[in-house]
């Protein structure tokens, strides 16, 4: 039997903040991680937003953008600036983590959670060691849309989108990423983004919508292709889910608290999650510790700031995806109008 004042499950950028935080503030602390390494496979377009970029040392960017390029069904061009950073993910991810260690937080990776009992405080994890329980003061769940800790506690799985991305050889230099809006990607888009001499070109989809990702995306990367813009050469495939319900109904759960993508922070037009993650999880570590410590008032603080600080976007999102849900398989799904209120680079969005 192992026992810590703060166990974290997951060591994305919501985890490893959590961890962080919480070994700061003076608790013991154990992350769990499924992965073997941290970061790997990388699921995400790689994208931040510029104030997160202190967050990025140099080891992790990739290059900067300047703005965002939205092309309608028509073929209609919109630019906006739009600046952040493209990164190396699993660096990124890394690098948090190696953070999170040198507060004093213990890593276990390889690491698979089997059962939460929130009574006792206590969880089974599968290691390479075999099965190991874990008595904790306060748990963080940040294990993901499909979070492992939610099942075990019987919570509702969140809604979803399913990704498929390809990395293929950018042929031109470009600063600005490309989104793009069709009856094609129903309940989602595609997009480009630039990365030095790659780009990571993908889609988004409502499964209950359309289950083909593969036909789309090819068609998408074989324009570009003749138009001179990427290579033909595939040189990694990857993809996952996306939440896109916004917030779980309950953020907080006894002694245990939901970060990042498992507490359905990401937005759910754009799919943006890691600096939500990464905000959430740094306040989820602090709430955890004080817990920990008996003060429970923390925990309804940390459900309450969340809700205040991201629910407004998230509710706005919400609005548009709604909107969008009935015209998607419609004829409408190929009118700019529809799509321009859909999109936020546009102020129909807002209306």
């Amino acid at each position: 039997m192992r026992a810590c004042d703060v166990l974290v499950i997951g060591l994305g950028p919501a985890g490893s903040s959590a961890a962080a935080a919480a070994a700061r503030a003076g608790c013991s602390v154990l992350a769990v991680e499924r992965k073997k390494v941290v970061g790997l496979p990388v699921q995400c377009a790689e994208f931040i937003p510029l104030p997160l970029s202190s967050y990025a040392g140099a080891e992790v960017r990739a290059q900067p953008i300047a703005g965002m390029a939205t092309i309608l069904p028509s073929g209609a061009r919109a630019e906006r600036a739009f600046g952040g950073l493209m990164i190396r993910r699993d660096r990124f991810d890394q690098a948090l983590a190696r953070t999170a260690e040198a507060a004093g937080a213990g890593l276990w990776t390889d690491a698979a959670l089997r059962a939460v009992d929130t009574d006792a405080r206590c969880v089974r994890v599968s290691t390479a060691g075999g099965l190991r329980e874990v008595r904790y003061g306060a748990l963080v769940a940040a294990d993901g849309p499909l979070s492992q800790a939610a099942a075990c506690m019987g919570l509702a799985r969140l809604p979803v989108v399913t990704t498929r991305q390809y990395t293929v050889p950018l042929l031109k230099v470009q600063r600005d990423t490309d989104i793009w809006l069709s009856a094609r990607y129903p309940g989602g888009y595609a997009w480009l983004f630039p990365k030095g001499g790659v780009a990571n070109l993908g889609l988004g989809l409502d499964p209950a919508l359309e289950d083909d990702m593969k036909a789309p995306l090819d068609e998408l990367h074989a324009t570009l292709a003749r138009e001179g813009r990427v290579g033909t050469e595939v040189l990694l495939r990857t993809g996952g889910p996306i939440p896109v319900g916004g917030l779980r109904e309950r953020i907080v759960v006894g002694r245990a608290l939901f970060a990042g993508d498992a507490a359905g922070l990401t937005h759910p037009i754009t799919g943006a999650g890691i600096a939500p993650a990464v905000t959430s999880g740094e306040r989820a570590g602090v709430a955890a510790a004080r817990a920990a410590g008996g003060d429970d008032a923390a925990l309804a603080e940390y459900e309450h700031e969340l809700r205040e600080e991201f629910g407004p976007a998230l509710e706005r999102a919400l609005a548009a995806r709604r909107r969008m849900a009935g015209i998607w398989n419609t004829e409408h799904a190929m009118d700019d109008a529809a799509h321009r209120a859909g999109w936020i680079a546009f102020p129909e969005y807002c209306s």
